[in-house]
């Protein structure tokens, strides 16, 4: 017995609560502490970096899932802990006003849960929809799950952001506690009993982490893959904390205006999602390869628009601009997702888990890097310029990313067509 369509959909509420409080610690609290508490934009690019890094202990939470059974333990114990997290940080945010010594640490200290959380519960909930799901059916559940987790990011930023204003700081923990304790309880109610009938499949005897890690980096396809995931990643996180604290620098955005920015910029890029799924699914149009150079080459102009809009200040049309942007990132990821799905299966079979792992590691690394490097870069370039033309010059930096990453693209994926309707036999490749 496999999962049916609608335990699927509510294992992609799961997702849709982890986004709902990630987007928080990496849009909300970022901007608080760049704008509000005027400190330096690399702190809060620490801070989620740290939360990424200790995500690359993802294979091995997979791991404690598949020899220890009981997977549900895993994902609600993980959500858990991603509440406290994003609680904690809320708390950090505010003690850093007074006293910024014990904010800073109580900050730390729950960026790393949070990022604990993340990897034992996310991890764990892709393990269970992996074993559990018929082979048929695989695609179609990774893609319901990533785009509910798009849709829980963009509504959250979007209403939390209507809520800040007017911001104060019995306000901000009133909105994180709601957000934190609405996700947990729907968590529970949606893993509830979807284990127990649905028992997950087993590896016979599996290699050790190590061994197998090595063997699949062997590979020559995998191993320039990764390095493709973990440029475009790079450019496609290097903006996600300096473009709030840009919007309040230079468009005189509230902490709610700011929010619900970043709730419009998920929007984009969940229809970004939709609309290459419609086109190559219903129309068959395009090939995986063409999409992410699409995707790529349009975020790339977006964020020259977004620099430009700088040095016209707040009468700007920022919002558009970012939706753009958004909707090119959501075409390009989704094109992406569905490569790396294709290439997984290639290889030395029953490596599948381990592929996934390396290159969501690598995601991992370069989502703490590109967030750390935007926000140090937006410091450095404000010693010399002001504000408008620092971000400028690191948003144009990221579209030179984006170009590389195109053209590393046309070099690592196949250009045969991709993307086939719902009786298509014909298997997704990258090479």
């Amino acid at each position: 017995m496999t999962l049916s369509w609608v335990q699927i959909v509510r294992l992609g509420l799961v997702q849709m609560a982890l986004g709902a409080i990630v987007v928080l610690t990496t849009s909300t609290l970022n901007r608080l502490m760049v704008v509000e508490l005027a400190l330096p934009a690399v702190l809060p690019g620490l801070l989620v970096a740290l939360h990424y890094g200790i995500q690359i202990t993802r294979p091995q939470w997979g791991y404690k899932s598949d020899t220890g059974g009981q997977r549900t333990r895993w994902i609600i114990g993980g959500m858990a802990a991603l509440a406290l997290g994003g609680l904690g940080a809320a708390c950090g945010l505010l003690l850093m006003e007074g006293r910024f010594t014990l904010g800073l640490l109580v900050s730390v200290l729950a960026y790393a849960v949070i990022g604990v959380g993340v990897g034992a519960s996310g991890t764990s909930l892709l393990a269970l929809l992996a074993t559990s799901t018929a082979e048929h059916r695989r695609p179609a559940a990774a893609t319901i799950t990533w785009l509910m987790m798009i849709f829980g990011i963009a509504v959250t930023a979007g209403i939390s952001g209507q809520f800040l204003d007017p911001y104060t700081p019995l306000r901000l923990m009133q909105v994180v506690a709601v957000i934190t304790f609405g996700a947990f309880l729907v968590t529970c109610l949606a893993v509830w009993g979807i284990e127990r009938k649905v028992p997950a499949r087993r590896e016979p005897a599996p290699m050790p982490f190590l061994e197998g890690l090595k063997e699949v980096w062997a590979e020559r396809k995998a191993r320039r893959f990764t390095v493709f995931v973990f440029l475009s990643m790079t450019a496609y996180f290097m903006q996600e904390l300096i473009l709030e604290p840009y919007s309040g620098l230079v468009f005189d955005y509230t902490p709610g205006q700011s929010t619900s920015l970043s709730g419009a910029q998920n929007g984009g890029v969940f229809l970004g999602m939709v609309v290459v799924g419609l086109a190559g699914t219903a129309f068959r149009l395009g090939s995986l390869r063409s999409w992410v150079i699409a995707g790529c080459i349009g975020s790339a102009a977006s964020l020259c628009l977004i620099a430009a809009l700088g040095q016209i200040g707040p009468t700007a049309p920022l919002m558009p601009a970012v939706v753009l942007m958004g909707f090119f990132n959501g075409m390009f990821a989704v094109a992406a997702i569905g490569s790396m799905m294709a290439l997984a299966g290639e290889g030395r079979h029953t490596r599948e888990g381990t592929r996934m792992g390396l290159w969501g590691a690598a995601q991992a690394i370069a989502a703490g890097f590109g967030g750390l490097a935007g926000a140090a870069l937006v410091d450095a370039m404000r010693i010399f310029l002001g504000d408008p033309s620092a971000f400028g010059t690191v948003f144009t930096f990221e579209a030179i990313l984006y170009i590389a990453s195109a053209l590393m693209a046309t070099r690592v994926m196949d250009r045969r067509p991709d993307i086939h309707g719902p009786g298509s036999q014909k298997p997704l490749t990258a090479v």
